[in-house]
């Protein structure tokens, strides 16, 4: 029997979001649950889309909706962006583990998606549009590309400060946790 999830979004600079996600293998009622679950999170988080990474889960999952209407749930497990298309479109965007911050980001209009249901089944669409939009953004996540990678340099002094107030806060809340990561980035310079 799967377990009753609640996930909170791991903010930036939280290390699990830089690592590149590991493919779901079993297809079952722990994946229904975790996916219930981020659908939960994405929801009471106000946002249109969630990748596992961002609720601290390194899985090749991600959950989108463009509306704000259930029936348009999307579930990706295992995707992979098989072709990008269309006109490159500016669009100002948000990202659940950056709060408060927007920027100005370029992508194709169109992208090609290699993906399982939930039931395991591959299937292969194309989207474009807002819903292309998040997916691009989404996917991003599970290959441990962040907001800030995609900012402009103007966009990324734009958010100096507030990018710079996410990282304190993240030093502040895990002390231990800091100098583990620093003491271990010492000795891999020693070798």
């Amino acid at each position: 029997m799967a377990r009753n999830l609640e996930f909170e979004v791991v903010l930036y600079p939280g290390p699990i979001l830089r690592k590149v996600s590991d493919p779901v293998a079993h297809f079952d009622e722990e994946l229904r649950a975790t996916v219930g679950a981020m659908f939960a999170r994405m929801r009471k988080s106000k946002g249109v889309g969630l990748a596992a990474p961002q609720v601290g889960l390194q899985q090749r999952i991600l959950v989108l909706n463009p509306s704000e209407d259930e029936k348009n749930d999307l579930v990706l497990v295992n995707p992979t962006i098989v072709a990008r298309a269309g006109e490159r479109v500016v669009f100002d965007e948000g990202c659940l583990s950056f709060p408060g911050i927007y920027a100005e980001i370029t992508r194709p209009d169109r992208c090609t998606v290699r993906a399982y249901d939930l039931s395991g089944e591959l299937t292969e669409r194309e989207y474009a549009g807002f819903t292309s939009r998040i997916i691009q953004h989404e996917y991003d996540h599970l290959e441990g590309v962040l907001l800030v990678d995609r900012m402009t340099p103007a966009e990324k002094l734009k958010h100096k400060s507030a990018l710079e107030e996410l990282v304190t806060r993240y030093k502040r809340a895990r002390p231990a946790e800091v100098a583990a990561q620093a003491a271990e980035r010492e000795g891999a310079r020693k070798e």
